[in-house]
């Protein structure tokens, strides 16, 4: 992990205040203030020169392909010898294997086709969402004036040898944030896509809920329009609703509280809370929303109560020791993935109401960033603050790849990624599919 072992290398020097230390030349040096023009030395630039030079040396060791395998005496040949003798069940045979495979992985370019060559490589990417399948990507784009622009892009083209990808143009963007994005299924599944924007000024904040058709290449005059669209206060999470007893329902995280609509009849509860909510996510198996708030507390609510004063609707309640910014319930819907802005990723045990599992290695400070959470394949992925993006394997923990960012370190250059073995559809290629600034990667394996 790069930015432990650079703090492990400052901390055997003692730190002088004033001053800094050289680890090449061996020596302190003075440290200046940051607005003298002469010598504009800081802490910070200081930093900044020595994470890139990781980047860079990262960058370089996966060119060259001088990984090492991420535990000791695990190979191909070896797993398969196992395999064969019974020493393995065929679960731990196949995690293993993508443990290997993802060790592997190896970064290439992906072509962005359009019909308008405007379109491709102009905008920065700052969030990008698969669908259940992985046939298509919702994207939101930085435009250069300011705002977002959104579309989707189509995978099927990451299965053929030149890796393009066919982006859509349209003519839908905002003049505010994007502050959360999921899919929607209303009519058949990832039918729709739910926006939440931030408000600016004196103009509210907005939820609006957009068919997917809407940025397919189909005739714009067969579109549908805007299904429902509603001004609230600053939403900062979203979340759609898969269980039949709250169907055509989704939720709405806001400041202090939670809203809950239903797009066909109109009909919303209001739960209050008492703090921002940044993470949701519904359970399948019955009508519950978790939710993850800026104080650091997780908490379920049952969709089917009436509204009650107070906070006697909670359910199940966890804490963590900073703000929540993820949160993902695992298959069973027994345990819980939760992430923080103290860069602790935990996993949480509803049924105890105790963290059984940490992931250590993640680093945030004050960004919400999204977990990754590939049960299939046992991987866990996350995208940090300082760029890098660690894999980790579910079953011990364990953290199996480092993958630095292809562009330079910024905080306007956070990749936003996509992992699946099946990118691309139920025929589509494996990997880790990374966007960052106007470029898009994959990972294949």
């Amino acid at each position: 992990d790069p930015s432990s072992s650079s703090s492990a290398e400052t901390s055997v020097v003692p730190e002088l205040p004033g001053f800094y230390y050289d680890a090449e030349k061996n020596r302190y040096f003075r440290l200046l203030p940051g607005h003298n023009n002469y010598n504009p030395l800081t802490k910070d630039s200081i930093q900044y020169k020595a994470m890139e030079c990781k980047r860079l040396r990262l960058l370089e060791e996966e060119e060259k392909q001088m990984k090492k395998t991420t535990r000791a005496g695990l190979n191909s040949s070896v797993l398969l010898q196992k395999r064969q003798l019974g020493l393995l069940s065929s679960t731990s045979y196949c995690r293993l294997v993508h443990e290997l495979k993802v060790n592997c992985m190896q970064r290439r370019k992906i072509e962005i086709h359009s019909p308008d060559s405007s379109v491709a490589g102009t905008n920065n990417f700052k969030i990008i969402v698969a669908d259940v399948a992985c046939e298509r990507i919702f994207t939101v784009n930085d435009v250069e004036h300011g705002g977002c622009k959104y579309g989707i892009i189509n995978l099927s083209g990451l299965g053929k040898e030149s890796l393009t990808v066919e982006m859509y143009d349209n003519l839908y963007f905002t003049n505010r944030k994007v502050n959360s994005v999921c899919w929607a299924s209303l009519t058949h599944p990832d039918s729709h896509v739910k926006l939440c924007l931030m408000g600016i000024a004196e103009t509210p904040g907005c939820a609006s809920l957009l068919p997917a058709s809407l940025f397919s290449s189909t005739n714009p005059g067969d579109r549908p329009g805007m299904l429902c669209s509603f001004k609230i206060s600053t939403a900062w999470s979203c979340a759609w609703c898969l269980n039949p007893q709250a169907d055509n329902c989704f939720s709405t995280g806001l400041t202090r509280r939670v809203l809950v609509t239903n797009v066909v009849t109109g009909h919303r509860q209001t739960f209050g809370t008492n703090s921002d909510v940044l993470a949701q996510q519904f359970a399948t198996q019955t009508p519950v929303l978790y939710n993850g708030c800026r104080s650091g507390e997780i908490f379920s609510i049952d969709v089917r109560q009436r509204n009650r004063k107070g906070q006697s609707w909670k359910a199940i309640r966890l804490f963590h020791g900073s703000a929540v910014t993820s949160i993902h319930l695992m298959e069973a819907e027994h345990y819980l993935m939760a992430a923080d802005m103290a860069g602790k990723i935990k996993l949480w045990d509803l049924r105890t109401t105790k963290c059984v599992k940490q992931y250590k290695g993640h680093h945030n400070e004050y960004a919400i960033l999204p977990l990754h959470v590939n049960e299939e394949e046992g991987l866990l992925t996350a995208v940090g603050q300082d760029c890098y993006t660690r894999i980790w394997s579910l079953q011990d923990a364990h953290l199996l790849r480092t993958i630095p960012s292809p562009h330079p370190l910024s905080k306007d250059a956070i990749p936003s990624v996509v992992f699946s073995s099946r990118l691309g559809g139920s025929r589509g290629v494996p990997g880790l599919l990374m966007a960052v600034k106007q470029d898009l990667y994959h990972f294949s394996y």
